[in-house]
C-alpha cells in the first residue's frame, strides 16, 4: 500500500489522496470569485482526511479563513477532531456556542441550519472566509448557504454527485466535477474491501414513493415487518452471515424493532439503534458491537454516514431505495480494510442490485453530473425487476418441500394458454393452488402436516399473485391484498377436501393413520 514519505501532525496520508490535494489546490490558482468545485471519492476514500490537509494547507498559503459545512452534529464532532488531529485550531458554530472569540479561529465547523439560522441573524463574521467546504454535498440543503459566500471559494465533496432532490441538480450549483479514485482501484490497491454479493428476489408492487422520491417510510413497513419478510431476513442471514459482524439497514424504526425481535428470538447477539436513542445509549451499543465478533446492529439512517467500524463483516440491506447515494452509503459502511480482512459480503433484501448494478461498477460520474436526468431515466422500474424474476426458495423452505421435484409455477405461460383456451383467468389460480396443495401432499404425511406446509408457501403464493395481477392488468393494493388472502384460503380447503384422494395417488397408498 501507498503511503506519503512524511507524516502531517501524525496523520499518514496516501499517494491517491496527495494527488488529489494537489489538483485541488491547481484549480484554486486563478480561479475566479465564487469558484464551486465538486470532488467525488467513494466511501472510505478518506474523504475527511482530504478536505482535513486542503483545510491546513489553504491557511498557511492564503490570509483568509476557512468554514467546512456538515448536515448532522455527530459529523461535525467527527470533522473537527479530525481537523485537530491536522494542528488546525477549530471552532465548532452550534446553537450554544458563543461567537464573541471567533477572531481567535481560523477555522469554523458548523452544521447547515445552525450556520443559517446565525447568518440570517448576522452573528457571524464570514467577510474573511475564503474557502467554504461542504461535506456530503449531495445533499441540497446545503445550497440555502451559498448566497452568503459569493467571493468565496466553494469546494463540495461526496462519493456520489447526484443530488439528493432530483429537482435541484448539482450542476446548478456547482461550475466543475472532479472525480477521484474508483472503488475498482481502492479494492485493487487494498484500501477497500471486495464486496461478495447475494441477493434475493423480494415482490416490491407493494412499495409506494413519496414526494422526496424514495419508497416511503409506511408502505415499507408494512412490507418488511410482515412476518413473512422477517422470516426471510432471518433465513437469509443464517445462510450467509451467520457468526459475522452484520450491520443491518432498515426504513423505518417499527421495521428495525421487529427485526431486533425476530433476531432474539433465535437466540443471536443484536441491538437496535436510531435517532432516538441517547448519545449515552448509542456509545454503549457501538462499543458492544466492536468488541463482539458475532454481533449484529439493526438500524435506520443513523449509520449510512460518519461511522466508521473496519471489523463489519456483513451488511444487509432489508430496504428499498431508489437513491444511488444510499445505496453506496449502506454498503460503504462494510468496504473499510484489516490486515485480516479483503472481503465482506452484502446481503440484498430491497432488489437493489437489479436497480443500481453492483457496487464498484464502473459508472460515469461526469455524464451523471451533467446530465442526471439520463441516467436516472435508465433505471428500471420494479415492475421491469421482477418480470424477470423467477421465485427462489430458501435452503430451509427447500429442505421441508424436498421431495417434490417441480416447485416452479410459469404464472404467465399458464395464463396465455388459459386465455387461448378460452377458459377464465380464474382457472389460472385454480391450476397454481392444484400446484401448491401437490407439493404440500408429496412432503406429507398427514393432513396437518401439508397445512403447516402450506403456511410457509406465503411468499412465493404473494409472487405468484403478484405476477397473475400483472398479466390480468388489475393491481390495486386492496384487490392484491383481497386476492392473496383469498388463495390462502382455498389452497387450505382444497387440502382438507382432497388430502386423502390426492395422497393415494401420489403416494400409492391412503395416509397411515396412527
Amino acid at each position: 500500500m501507498d503511503t506519503l514519505k512524511k507524516t502531517i501532525v501524525g496523520k499518514e496520508l496516501y499517494s491517491y489522496q496527495k494527488t488529489a490535494i494537489e489538483e485541488v489546490f491547481k484549480k484554486f490558482e486563478g480561479a475566479p470569485d465564487n469558484y464551486h468545485l465538486l470532488y467525488q471519492l467513494p466511501t472510505g476514500g478518506g474523504k475527511t482526511v482530504i478536505f482535513s490537509e486542503i483545510v491546513r494547507r489553504y491557511l498557511s498559503l492564503y490570509n483568509k479563513k476557512v468554514l467546512v459545512l456538515t448536515h448532522r452534529i455527530e459529523l461535525s464532532k467527527q470533522t473537527s477532531n479530525m481537523l485537530n488531529e491536522f494542528g488546525v485550531k477549530n471552532k465548532i458554530i452550534n446553537s450554544t456556542a458563543k461567537l464573541d472569540d471567533q477572531k481567535e479561529y481560523d477555522c469554523f465547523v458548523a452544521m447547515v441550519e445552525t450556520l443559517n439560522n446565525r447568518l440570517n441573524d448576522n452573528k457571524l463574521d464570514i467577510s474573511d472566509i475564503g474557502l467554504v467546504i461542504v461535506d456530503e454535498a449531495h445533499y441540497n440543503s446545503f445550497t440555502k448557504i451559498f448566497k452568503f459566500f459569493d467571493s468565496s471559494i466553494i469546494l463540495g465533496v461526496t462519493a456520489t454527485p447526484l443530488s439528493s432532490n432530483i429537482k435541484l441538480p448539482m450542476y446548478e450549483n456547482y461550475d466543475e466535477l472532479y472525480v477521484g479514485e474508483s472503488i475498482r482501484y481502492l479494492i485493487e490497491n487494498k484500501y477497500l474491501s471486495q464486496a461478495e454479493f447475494f441477493s434475493y428476489n423480494v415482490g416490491l408492487t407493494s412499495l409506494e414513493v413519496g414526494a422526496n422520491g424514495d419508497y416511503t417510510v409506511k408502505s415499507s413497513e408494512d412490507l418488511y415487518a410482515s412476518s413473512d419478510m422477517l422470516s426471510k431476513l432471518v433465513s437469509a442471514y443464517e445462510e450467509t452471515s451467520k457468526g459475522k459482524k452484520t450491520l443491518i439497514f432498515n426504513n423505518g424504526i417499527n421495521t428495525s424493532i421487529q427485526v431486533f425481535h425476530a433476531f432474539k428470538r433465535a437466540g443471536y447477539p443484536i441491538a437496535h439503534l436510531d435517532n432516538t436513542n441517547t448519545k449515552k445509549e448509542r456509545d454503549f451499543i457501538l462499543t458492544w458491537f466492536k468488541k463482539t465478533p458475532n454481533a449484529i446492529i439493526t438500524s435506520v439512517s443513523i449509520l449510512t454516514t460518519g461511522f466508521d467500524e473496519p471489523t463489519i463483516d456483513s451488511i444487509i440491506l432489508n430496504r428499498a431505495t431508489k437513491s444511488l447515494t444510499l445505496y453506496y452509503q449502506m454498503i460503504g459502511r462494510g468496504s473499510r480494510i484489516l490486515e485480516n480482512k479483503s472481503t465482506f459480503r452484502v446481503i440484498d433484501l430491497g432488489n437493489n442490485f437489479h436497480r443500481f448494478g453492483p457496487w464498484g461498477a464502473d459508472l460515469d460520474w461526469q455524464r451523471m453530473f451533467k446530465a442526471p436526468d439520463y441516467y436516472l431515466d435508465a433505471i428500471l422500474t420494479d415492475e421491469e425487476i421482477e418480470s424477470n424474476f423467477t421465485y427462489e426458495f430458501s435452503a430451509d423452505l427447500k429442505k421441508e418441500f424436498a421431495k417434490s421435484e417441480d416447485t416452479f409455477f410459469d404464472m404467465k405461460r399458464e395464463y396465455l394458454e388459459t386465455i387461448r383456451a378460452g377458459q377464465s383467468s380464474k382457472k389460472v389460480l385454480e391450476k397454481s393452488i392444484i400446484h401448491h396443495a401437490k407439493m404440500c401432499i408429496e412432503n406429507s404425511e398427514d393432513l396437518w402436516d401439508a397445512l403447516a406446509l402450506a403456511k410457509l408457501l406465503g411468499e412465493e403464493i404473494d409472487d405468484r399473485i403478484n405476477r397473475y395481477c400483472k398479466c390480468i392488468s388489475k393491481s390495486t393494493h386492496n384487490f392484491v391484498t383481497w386476492l392473496k388472502d383469498d388463495y390462502r384460503k382455498k389452497l387450505n380447503a382444497y387440502l382438507r377436501a382432497n388430502f386423502d384422494e390426492d395422497y393415494e395417488k401420489i403416494h400409492g397408498h391412503p395416509p397411515i393413520e396412527e
